[in-house]
């Protein structure tokens, strides 16, 4: 077992968390959830022990051992692949590095053979005869093909090396996980397959988080960090969800009926206070009076943006014509003989390699042009773009945030502009940060408050949900839900898509797949895979 215990981390200045008290128990996986900056990777990095809390402590049993997925993608880069995943069991990994030194040995002694036979022992209780087809099987499971497992770490992509970390991170069934964003840079398919794992798996799994469909699937409890502290509760994201909206409004109706009650017991005191003949009811009401309380709401650190795009004019019945498009991008063919068609009330969910995907966007916005091929827009079309990498928008240093959005607004006036930072949480003095200091979440709100300006009706958006945290991804899904425009856009985040999209394109290697369906029957029908499938095959 896990336990933390009476845990607390208090800076100077902010109060994270404080005397928080959890069991985190075998056949379990808890989702870490709080908005951003309330500590949910810091609670990680305490129970990893990668640093120290303020007060409490945390218990791991006896023998019990932990396994933490890191984000340091080039701490293994001269490592072999297979080997960086059985590092994830560092005890047997240094048990093989102590046989091979011993056997490798000219002077081999007498000694050193009785210190072989006790390494050989535990070697064989650990599993150890078995660790590299495990770790062969890991990273298979995860689409690391065996041509690349016997390379160099550092030889891999960006998105494979997460793989193989996480590979590293599961290996040898550790009794407890601990994982920060573990679907960040993962596929669907890897998705998953890590979903199905972690659902099957009967030891402890503690993970943050910001994909909800991810956290609906496999987790079993929620670890909610608010009002500082940290409280535990029964089952998956969206029933937490739902529930501590429920909480909420029965505590907000509750406060209202005492509200009402104390009203009319102190209108009674004030009207027969002074008479004589009703002095021992109201002597009564003031008692009854006292006894009343509200019931405290305390103030949540989550904040929800508001997002609504509303539209200029409605589209005609001609859209966007993609006929045959190619693009070469340093020496590289990333786009080849691309068609497509889209209407007016498609929601395109655009799939593939992200580098074809963000060239394909930008050539639909007008920001490069294709080699070959021909794109028509329908002439009530007016778009708007929201990039994956959104930093030119942010290049003049000296601009604050009103001064920015008056780039992209007809009406100049300061309280119009604060109206629209205002829906994305920039408030008082805060729209008068320079635009050069804002972190990465606050510079994607401050573009969807351009892109509210727009009123247009067709949206292209890269990865529009990225470094956005649960309560902004949130209103983002909820705008976009009821936005009567045209949408084409890319994501990693499964519900967001599947609540928004109703039509999907996958880009091959040549041409591309189009199917209108919802993305789940796109994931999960058999049929449906088939062809997918069978497109690939045609087109390699």
């Amino acid at each position: 077992m896990l336990e933390v215990r009476d845990l607390s981390l208090i800076f100077p200045d902010k109060k994270l968390f404080e005397d928080v008290n959890i069991s985190f128990k075998k056949g379990n996986c808890y989702g870490i959830i709080g908005a951003n900056g309330a500590g949910k990777s810091t609670f990680l990095k305490i129970i990893a022990g990668d640093i120290d809390s303020t007060k409490g402590e945390v218990f791991l049993s006896k023998g019990l051992r932990m396994s933490v997925l890191r984000q340091n993608h080039y701490e293994f880069d001269e490592c072999n692949i297979v080997d960086t995943v059985i590092m994830g069991y560092k005890e047997l990994y240094n048990i093989m590095i102590e046989k091979d030194d011993l056997y490798n040995k000219t002077d081999f002694t007498e000694a050193d053979g009785l210190k072989a036979g006790e390494l050989e022992m535990k070697f064989a209780d650990m599993n150890g005869w078995e660790a590299e087809s495990d770790a062969r099987k890991l990273l298979s499971n995860l689409e690391i093909n065996e041509e690349l497992q016997d390379k160099k770490l550092k030889e891999l992509t960006g998105k494979d090396k997460v793989k193989v970390l996480l590979a590293q991170t599961l290996f040898a069934n550790p009794d407890i996980l601990v994982m920060d964003e573990p679907t960040n840079d993962l596929d669907f398919k890897a998705i998953k397959w890590l979903e199905e794992f972690l659902i099957n798996y009967e030891n402890t799994v503690i993970v943050v988080s910001h994909d909800r469909h991810f956290l609906n699937n496999v987790c079993t409890h929620m670890v909610d960090i608010d009002f500082g502290t940290a409280k535990l509760y029964p089952g998956n994201y969206d029933f937490w969800y739902e529930s501590s909206k429920l909480a909420l409004k029965l505590t907000e109706d509750a406060n209202k009926k005492k509200e009402a009650k104390i009203k009319e017991l102190e209108a009674f005191i004030a009207r027969f206070s002074a008479n004589a003949s009703k002095s021992k009811q109201a002597t009564s009401r003031k008692k009854s009076l006292e006894k009343i309380t509200l019931d405290e709401i305390k103030p949540s650190s989550r904040k929800y943006p508001y997002i609504s795009v509303n539209i200029n004019r409605p589209l005609g019945k001609e859209v966007l014509s993609v006929s045959s498009i190619s693009k070469t991008i340093d020496g590289i063919k990333v786009l080849d003989d691309v068609s497509f068609e889209m209407g007016n009330n498609d929601k395109v969910i655009l799939l593939g390699d992200d580098i074809a995907k963000t060239t394909l966007l930008k050539i639909l916005a007008g920001e490069i042009e294709p080699d070959s091929g021909e794109i028509k827009w329908g002439q009530t079309v007016e778009r708007t773009y929201l990039p994956v990498d959104n930093n030119n928008y942010f290049k003049e240093s000296d601009r604050n945030l009103i001064e920015w959005l008056a780039n992209y607004s007809k009406d100049q006036s300061e309280s119009f502009l604060r109206g629209f930072l205002g829906r994305m949480l920039f408030s008082g003095d805060s729209v008068l940060k320079k635009v050069n200091v804002l972190s990465g979440g606050e510079k994607v709100r401050c573009m969807f408050s351009k892109l509210m300006l727009s009123n247009a009706n067709f949206l292209i958006l890269d990865q529009p949900t990225n470094h956005l945290d649960l309560e902004s991804i949130e209103a983002v899904n909820d705008g976009l839900m009821s936005y009567k425009g045209s949408i084409i856009f890319t994501s990693h985040d499964y519900k967001f898509i599947d609540s928004i999209a109703n039509k999907v394109i996958e880009l091959g290697s040549k041409r591309a797949f189009t199917i209108e369906c919802s993305f789940n029957d796109y994931i999960n029908d058999s049929s449906i895979t088939k062809k997918v499938e069978q497109f690939h095959k045609n087109n390699k």
